[in-house]
């Protein structure tokens, strides 16, 4: 009777009570709100955040889940209603995967860069050892050329 009247009770506020979630779907449900983004927050989950809209975008996540939806389907259903924004792992396609290789395209260049660095310096390096350019570098050298013949 107490369930019930408290039923009516949150119905009439325009809230049902939260779906009863065995401990699998919860531990789902925290994690699909754990890679969800708040509308408002910055930079913070809706696990996390305690404003509205991501209480309301948990209780949404639990009754998804609930009613046996599948995590994709739970995150297109975001990402459709609040963009590729909401996801904290967005898709890696179009726009978001020149984010992700970017860097790496980055990474490589420098590398490729510090390479051709380090093995110009040695040659460089080998080249002025043996040319002289200077009149008393050419007079040590052949000293030293003496000295050792």
């Amino acid at each position: 009777m107490k369930a019930a009247l408290l039923a009516a009770l949150l119905s009439s506020l325009g809230t049902a009570p939260l779906p009863a979630l065995s401990p699998q779907q919860a531990a789902e449900a925290r994690a699909i709100s754990a890679n969800l983004r708040c509308p408002i927050c910055k930079g913070e989950n809706i696990l996390d955040s305690s404003n509205d809209i991501s209480a309301q975008m948990r209780r949404e996540v639990q009754e998804q889940v609930a009613a046996g939806q599948s995590d994709q389907d739970i995150y297109n259903y975001f990402s459709a209603r609040y963009g590729n924004y909401v996801l904290l792992d967005p898709p890696k396609q179009g726009r978001t995967l020149a984010l992700w290789l970017l860097p790496l395209a980055a990474l490589g260049a420098g590398g490729w860069q510090l390479s051709r660095a380090l093995r110009g310096s040695g040659e460089a390096t080998t080249a002025v050892s043996d040319e002289p350019h200077d009149p008393f570098l050419e007079q040590v050298q052949r000293e030293t050329r003496r000295e050792r013949s």
